[in-house]
């Protein structure tokens, strides 16, 4: 178990160091820099603001600075919002794109397996049809657009919940519905073809035999059974939920993380860029690793080594 940790903590740090590597020299090799398109300045003032943020230094001696930074936890000032620095963005934004990811991983997880399970022990009924439609949907259809469709029908027309903004908890449904429809619907399938697969094994049926109730067999032997397919969508699940809080949260205009990278892309803020993409890099590593130890809580048989036991 120990081995295996330190194994995955070097290879997640490896990682991240390749993401932040591949980051800085992509962004430095795109003609043109974080202030050429603002007014034409004098040539002193533009070299009195290179030399404040370090933009004459040669490459490599930049690269070396960020990293020696980035390894104290210090992400650099913004070259967009004045008299603030990446951290100050963190700690203000963070807070806002966790709670819409929370919301939209709780709606996800219990929508998407409850609508599963139901169509699942209601094969070929309304139930059935009605989940796997509106899975179909959720697949189909890109977030920016149900996030858009909520937003004017829900939001401007109906007025039940608040179009834009944050403050309140009920800012919050309308981006987390937006966010999680993707979630939903390829959690509800997976967890149908799951359920239906584990329903037809012989230890169900001795079960039914032996005269269990139906909630028992369902949530004590099926449902364990049935979520482990569903653990290998974890990962891929995190990493749709951080990346879509990017455009959830600039149509609903969430002051988030997300809405801060999207803004710094067309302003060429170089460290907001870094910060952002190092954050999310570094917390998609850190859900894989949660999800190949959580394989071990749900089934004992399966070992952090990759061998099963009998």
């Amino acid at each position: 178990m120990v081995r295996y940790l330190l194994g995955r903590i070097i290879a997640a740090i490896f990682v991240v160091w390749l993401v932040i590597t591949l980051t800085f020299f992509l962004m430095h090799s795109i003609p043109g820099g974080p202030f050429s398109s603002e007014k034409v300045l004098p040539p002193q003032v533009m070299a009195n603001i290179n030399a404040r943020y370090h933009l004459n230094d040669p490459l490599i001696k930049q690269y070396t600075d960020y990293l020696k930074n980035v390894a104290h936890f210090d992400f650099g000032p913004t070259f967009r919002y004045q008299g603030r620095t990446v951290n100050d963005l963190f700690k203000e934004g963070l807070p806002r794109t966790a709670t819409l990811g929370l919301m939209a991983t709780i709606l996800a997880l219990v929508c998407g397996t409850g609508m599963g399970v139901a169509a699942a022990l209601r094969q070929n009924k309304a139930v059935d049809y009605v989940a796997t439609f509106l899975a179909t949907i959720g697949v189909s259809v890109p977030s920016f657009v149900i996030a858009t469709f909520l937003q004017y029908y829900v939001g401007f027309k109906l007025h039940l919940f608040p179009p834009i903004g944050w403050g309140e908890l009920k800012n919050v449904f309308l981006p987390a519905i937006a966010l999680s429809a993707y979630p939903v619907a390829q959690i509800t399938r997976l967890t149908r073809t799951s359920m239906l697969d584990v329903l037809n094994q012989d230890y169900i049926r001795t079960a039914k035999s032996k005269g269990l109730p139906g909630y028992l067999i369902v949530t004590r032997h099926a449902m364990r059974n049935a979520l482990i397919p569903l653990l290998t969508f974890f990962g891929p699940f995190f990493a749709y939920i951080l990346t879509g809080n990017f455009v959830v949260e600039y149509v609903f205009n969430i002051p988030g993380i997300g809405q801060f990278f999207v803004s710094s892309i067309t302003a060429r803020d170089y460290p907001v860029i870094m910060g952002t993409t190092i954050l999310f890099a570094t917390l998609l590593v850190v859900f894989n690793l949660l999800v190949d130890i959580a394989y071990t809580i749900v089934d004992p048989r399966i070992k952090l080594t990759g061998q099963k036991g009998a």
